[in-house]
């Protein structure tokens, strides 16, 4: 309610005012004097008074009316069908400078861990709950009113591949929905999956496309969601999740013609604030959610909070409140889903009746067909479970979902639902004595009606804070990880199965950010003819990319948690993307560095990527420069960030003796150092890793040559090669090698001195510039594990070293990267692991202040059966195991060890990054690239799984383990940073932890890596071409401000639309720092965005004459309903952005090539 006197009244209409006419009254007071004019005058005013206050108050209606607009009804337009529900961010709480000061909030998941003890006592029928009763009575005032939601639930992809499910029983589930709907328009039905929809789409027929279209707009189909998979919320990056909602949502808007605003998110494990920041700024208004913590659904259960409103950790403006709805119990099915005795609710599933293909309800007694005679016994004992349920919540308005995986697959099936299910309505509804009616509804007849309810009855709490969005309901903050779902069975191994997949998942998300980005240039910079036909012959291959990174975030694919061969067919489709990104990015450097315009789609690229693979599930190989006598070769850069780019590269040459030139032929210095194989019996491969500092404009293009016999230019700088090894290795040419002596190695930089131990060839210490230092004291073992599988973790004890003395190490030296590399010795002939930790000299660099390490994993062989392996960094930091782990590579998290749990449940998602900081502010922060797990299972110590490879099936269904491990590369940037202003220990700090502006910086420079390109050919030197670069933006936009995204969403309809229509998509979010973290001096920051950034002014050659702001999945034009202030449309339309820190903004730009 925007206006409500529950709230205090801060903006009521009263109140706004009486404080005129009391502040009137206290000034005559104040006059003493009693002229003959003051008392014409106030005789004046009390004859004419009730003229004049109605005259004032006329006065003041008006001023309001003109300051705030027309205000809106208490009533709001929400509940109406078919209107959209306009909401307005509420500011009630605060003079907030800092918006991220912290959210107020009712719950945090926090302190529901804090309080629960987690002893899982048996509660009866109800095994994680209790013996639930009613007296009877509650229903009196407000009968009780419940909406049975049938629904199918359809992994696209688990046990079966996207394609087999779709031919086997999705097809068929859709043909069923529209079939039976048709026939009697009180039944209803959801669907949440746009990928089967699609698929059903174009093999359906236009009276079956006219059904369905007409079953949605009168309300009795309900697309949820809506995003082209349920995807996982762990794992997922929220790049890759807006892509996969934007991609559904666009698809149904533009087929069907609605716009979900009810999200459905039944099977996730595990649930993040991320995805309700997502949703309520793509204007969602109501979540549904269910694998929580089976304590956490008690102890909410308990307290009627499994209805609330999400808030953000860092929102103090009730800016991003959305309401959630959270089920009770244990899972989805019908069993545990109408009230909660299983046993008899599974009666009630008519799907198991005798002669359908589902197994019999296993608590012995079973479903049978309503009639006549048996009816009001069903009823009542429905009815009685209804109640029963209806108790865990405030409100009398109950939802009662109808289904389960793959269900309603026969019109037989679905007809034995409705129609039984309608005959116990038809008795329930026809007794008014039982104070109650039931149907078929949907996810917002639901929603609808519960609002409906809480504006009626006064569900609020004496103290409670709530929200503005609607009233009723506590506020909670938070996120529901790490899952359990009975006794001390944690879902966390799935944080980390299948890690080589979750590897390649991030590369197709970067790549196809940067082929999107490219292909707005080019279409934007387009001014003939012939460019068109590459980006418009493109778009198919691009909407099929975008399409296999969604289903790819399905929660059954990057959790990497479905069959062998299923994993198969999701990395297929990876691979066959990247193939089809990388070939378009490789011709259109052509076209952008102006090398090529005639026919470039015709004809083969003359560039390729500096890596490749082979095939799906293949480590990336580098392409090897081969640089003969006389000739060049030319490397084209492009930087997918918002900023120039100062970072030493790298390239394979076959030849060591060659320079690097820049594109006005320049000299360059450079570094070779031998290229090292995975393999200890032939460890140098006899090529050379080739070192260079390149500098690449922001978002644009930067030519190199590799040259070889280039007069008057110094060739690159062999390393210096120290060796230790119990095997003769021979020393490679051109280097000069020498034996380790000692213990102990070291490589430094400008900044820092590493420590190793040559015994184990692992970390052991850091040595600042100051002389100050830091144990951390690398480690890397294995957990033994027979129970886990690919959801679960569970560990027998924990993890033991692996590393025994006597491995081999090799330094290498230069004047630009410094390495040691460690194929450390265990006990198997073919260890697991190898390693390399590296050090930059880059000056000006963001490299020059982490640590790189990347380790090489290949858990492969039975050797390794039910083993985990894991990295653990044992440092001297007193985070008395307490960290932080981000959230969707969106926002941090705080964890804390609890010893009433067991190891497994301390374990968290890590898509980008953890840290740990001690009470002197010294903070240990870890960088990566793909997701993995993450711990602080003892003082001081920060653990990562690398991979896991299981023998056994957890019990969850996949009917297998993991067995199909493949090498990997995890690739990690550490840093220690030294708080610079007070500090402050995390365990007195209840307010949201963010990393600092450099480790920002450090995070995006890994996961958006500059790509590399390889001309095809080799050029004699004599043939100098022109330089060549491309740099589109204006100037680089502020070091807290990412473009998410800057795309062009259909190009097949670019040039079908007038070019002053908005065309272009720019997605912008504004980073949030630690500011008590040196930011600008160390990062080399021109500015933050304090300021705001002009967007018609944004871009080189380019015009920008229009620029609209909308929803993050670019259907709503109405901000308001999207919880943004005001400015963020009053901005757009001059052109201007300003955005708060953790925000996220989009736009629709019309873009113009200027003449």
């Amino acid at each position: 309610m925007a206006f409500s006197s529950r709230r205090g009244g801060v903006g009521g209409w009263a109140q706004s005012l009486l404080p005129s006419s009391i502040t009137s009254k206290q000034h005559s007071s104040k006059q003493p004097r009693k002229s003959r004019r003051r008392a014409a005058l106030k005789d004046f005013v009390l004859t004419n008074f009730f003229t004049i206050g109605l005259s004032v108050s006329f006065f003041l209606f008006i001023l309001i009316v003109f300051s705030f607009g027309v205000p809106k009804p208490l009533l709001s337009s929400h509940f109406r069908r078919g209107v959209s529900r306009t909401r307005k961010p509420s500011y009630r709480k605060s003079p907030a400078s800092d918006p991220v000061s912290g959210a107020v909030v009712d719950i945090t998941t926090k302190g529901l861990y804090d309080k629960i003890q987690f002893l899982d006592e048996d509660g009866g029928p109800w095994t994680q709950g209790w013996k639930v009763g009613y007296r009877g009575n509650e229903w009196d005032d407000e009968k009780l009113k419940v909406f049975v939601v049938p629904h199918s639930h359809n992994d696209p992809g688990w046990l079966l591949t996207v394609e087999e499910y779709y031919n086997r029983q999705s097809k068929h589930i859709l043909d069923t929905i529209v079939d039976t709907l048709s026939k009697d328009n009180r039944r209803k039905f959801i669907w949440e999956e746009m990928s089967y929809l699609e698929r059903w789409w174009r093999d359906a027929s236009d009276s079956k496309r006219e059904s369905f279209i007409s079953l949605v707009k009168n309300g009795q189909l309900e697309i949820v969601g809506g995003g082209w998979v349920m995807n996982d919320e762990a794992n997922s990056h929220f790049f890759a999740i807006l892509e996969q909602i934007t991609e559904g949502n666009m698809w149904l808007n533009e087929t069907v013609g609605v716009i979900p605003k009810n999200s459905w998110a039944i099977d996730p494990f595990g649930y993040s604030p991320t995805m309700a920041y997502l949703l309520r700024r793509m204007g969602f208004e109501n979540m549904l959610i269910q694998r929580t913590h089976y304590e956490v659904k008690k102890e909410l259960a308990l307290n009627k909070n499994l209805e609330y409103v999400w808030r953000q950790s860092w929102d103090a403006n009730e800016a991003t409140d959305i309401f959630v709805h959270m089920m009770p119990f244990y899972s989805y099915d019908v069993p545990h889903t109408c009230g909660p005795e299983p046993a008899v609710c599974c009666q009630f599933d008519f799907a198991r009746m005798r002669g359908f293909v589902y197994e019999l309800c296993p608590w012995g007694k079973h479903p049978v067909e309503t009639n006549q005679e048996n009816v009001k016994e069903r009823a009542n004992m429905l009815l009685d479970q209804y109640r029963k349920k209806s108790t865990l919540y405030r409100t009398n308005t109950l939802l009662v979902p109808l289904g389960d995986d793959f269900r309603y697959i026969s019109i037989d099936e679905a007809e034995a639902q409705f129609r039984n299910y309608q005959m116990l309505f038809d008795y329930i509804n026809s007794d008014p004595s039982l104070n109650a009616e039931a149907k078929f509804g949907t996810l917002e007849d639901y929603f609808q009606t519960l609002r409906e309810e809480a504006e009626r009855v006064n569900y609020s709490r004496h103290d409670e804070v709530g929200s503005a969005q609607i009233g009723g309901f506590p506020s909670l903050s938070g996120d529901f990880f790490t899952y359990a779902d009975r006794r001390q069975d944690y879902w966390s191994g799935y944080y980390v199965s299948r890690p080589f997949f979750k590897a390649v998942d991030r590369v197709l998300e970067h790549t196809l950010r940067g082929a999107e980005i490219m292909m707005a240039f080019l279409l934007g910079y387009c001014q003939r003819a012939q460019c068109e036909r590459l980006p418009t012959g493109f778009s198919y291959k691009l909407t099929a990319a975008r399409r296999n990174l969604a289903l790819f975030q399905h929660h059954d694919g990057v959790t990497g948690t479905a069959k062998d061969h299923v994993v198969q067919d999701y990395g297929t489709r990876m691979h066959m993307a990247l193939q089809d990104l990388q070939i378009f990015m490789s011709k259109a450097i052509e076209v952008l560095l102006g090398i090529r315009h005639e026919k470039v789609d015709q004809f083969p690229a003359q560039f390729e990527p500096a890596q490749v693979r082979s095939k799906y599930d293949a480590q990336p190989i580098h392409k090897v420069i081969t640089a003969q006598e006389k000739t060049v070769q030319t490397v084209v850069i492009f930087n997918p960030l918002e900023r120039t780019r100062d970072e030493i590269v790298m390239v394979v040459v076959q030849r060591p003796d060659v320079t690097v030139l820049d594109s006005n032929w320049t000299c360059e210095k450079s570094q070779i150092s031998p290229d090292l194989d995975q393999n200890r019996s032939t460890l140098f491969s006899g090529r050379h890793r080739l070192y260079w500092k390149a500098s690449v404009p922001a978002m644009g293009l930067q030519t190199y040559y590799i040259a070889n016999g280039f007069v008057g230019c110094e060739k690159a700088k062999p390393a210096t090669i120290r060796i230790s090894s119990s095997d003769q290795l021979p020393c490679p040419a051109p280097y000069a090698c020498s034996k380790v002596e000692g213990d102990s190695i070291e490589i430094s930089n400008q900044h820092k001195k590493l420590t190793f131990g040559v015994d184990h060839g692992l970390l052991q210490k850091i040595t600042h510039q100051d002389g100050s230092q830091n144990v951390v004291n690398e480690e890397i073992s294995m957990y033994s594990s027979i129970e886990s599988g690919a959801y679960l973790f569970k560990p027998n004890g924990d993890a033991e070293p692996i590393i025994q003395a006597g491995g081999t190490m090799v330094v290498s030296e230069g004047n630009m990267v410094h390495e040691v590399y460690s194929f450390p010795k265990t006990a198997w002939e073919k260890g697991p692991i190898s390693h390399s930790t590296r050090i930059y000299n880059g000056e000006k660099t963001i490299q020059e202040h982490l640590i790189e390490k990347e380790y090489h994993v290949e858990l492969l062989g039975t050797d390794f059966n039910d083993r985990e392996l894991i990295v653990r960094y044992n440092t001297d930091i007193d985070n008395k195991r307490i960290f932080f782990s981000d959230l969707n590579g969106f926002q941090m998290s705080r964890r804390e060890t609890y010893d009433k749990i067991p190891s497994q449940g301390n374990y968290y998602p890590m898509p980008s990054l953890a840290f740990m900081q001690g009470s002197n502010g010294l903070r240990f922060s870890v960088h990566t690239r793909q997701s993995l797990g993450v711990a602080s299972l003892k003082n001081g110590h920060l653990e990562i799984m690398l991979d896991r490879r299981l023998t056994r099936d957890d019990g969850r269904g996949l009917g297998q383990g993991v067995m199909d491990n493949r090498p990997t590369n995890v690739m990690f940037h550490i840093l220690l940073e030294a708080n610079i202003s007070v500090p402050t220990h995390p365990l007195s700090n209840s307010h949201p932890s963010s990393p600092s502006l450099l480790s920002h910086l450090v995070g995006a420079h890994l996961n958006y890596p500059l790509h590399i390109f390889i001309a095809k050919k080799s050029q004699e030197i004599s043939v100098q071409p022109p330089p060549r670069s491309f740099s589109p933006l204006s100037v680089p936009l502020p070091c807290d401000l990412h473009i998410v995204s800057f795309k062009v969403p259909r190009p097949l309809k670019f040039f079908q639309q007038p070019v002053e229509e908005s065309r272009f998509v720019l997605i912008l979010q504004r980073l949030h720092w630690d500011s008590s973290y040196c930011h600008k001096g160390r990062s080399d920051c021109a500015s933050v965005a304090d300021e705001p950034v002009n967007l018609f002014e944004m871009f080189k050659g380019l015009s920008v004459s229009n620029a609209q702001a909308t929803s993050l999945n670019l259907l709503h034009g109405d901000t308001d309903m999207l919880g943004y202030s005001e400015q963020f449309m009053d901005g757009a339309q001059e052109g201007h952005v300003l955005i708060s820190p953790m925000e996220i903004q989009a736009y629709k730009l019309a873009i113009r090539h200027q003449e």
